[in-house]
């Protein structure tokens, strides 16, 4: 079974979550299996070794998990980018829309330098708000937006598009629905 099959099959939907007409896609599950979460993550290095990465942005939460993994598979820092009010230092800051409301993230101001070359990391790309937020602060460091990773892509939702459009790279994905 292909690494992406095994992922939708692993996912959990919950309905009506966390409003009404949501169907949240639960990837628990696949954290709790062992081997998968090893062939994600062998995966995730294959497809990014060759980058020159400095960093991996990760996005709260369900971001940290495989930022995390990724940054420790290629040997480059790891940037956790919060919910508004997480950060204990000075921070930078950005607004966005969500599928279902509006959000804010932030990022301690001494996280990145100019100049670096960062890919941003996700769980799942809907409508592209939350990684084009995490990307705009990244670019407002005078850094470089390398690329955009999700284990999932709802592509019936406009994300894909929305980021290659406006930062120029091919978001990457494990699977799609």
């Amino acid at each position: 079974m292909q690494l992406s099959d095994k992922i939708k099959h692993t996912i959990r939907d919950v309905h009506d979550y966390p409003k009404p007409g949501i169907i949240f896609k639960d990837i628990t599950p696949v954290l709790s299996d062992p081997v998968l979460m090893h062939e994600i993550a062998g995966q995730l290095k294959q497809d990014f070794q060759g980058q020159k990465l400095d960093a991996i942005a990760a996005v709260e939460a369900r971001g940290f998990i495989f930022g995390s993994i990724l940054a420790h598979e290629l040997g480059c820092r790891f940037i956790p980018i919060r919910k508004a009010g997480k950060l204990p230092y000075k921070v930078r800051r950005k607004e966005y829309d969500l599928e279902y409301g509006t959000a804010c993230i932030e990022v301690h101001e001494d996280a990145i330098q100019s100049g670096w070359r960062v890919l941003v990391q996700d769980d799942l790309l809907a409508t592209g708000g939350t990684a084009g937020a995490a990307a705009a602060l990244i670019e407002s460091f005078g850094a470089t937006v390398a690329g955009f990773s999700f284990i999932i892509n709802l592509s019936f939702l406009p994300g894909y598009s929305l980021l290659k459009e406006r930062f120029g790279v091919d978001p990457h994905f494990l699977t799609e629905y």
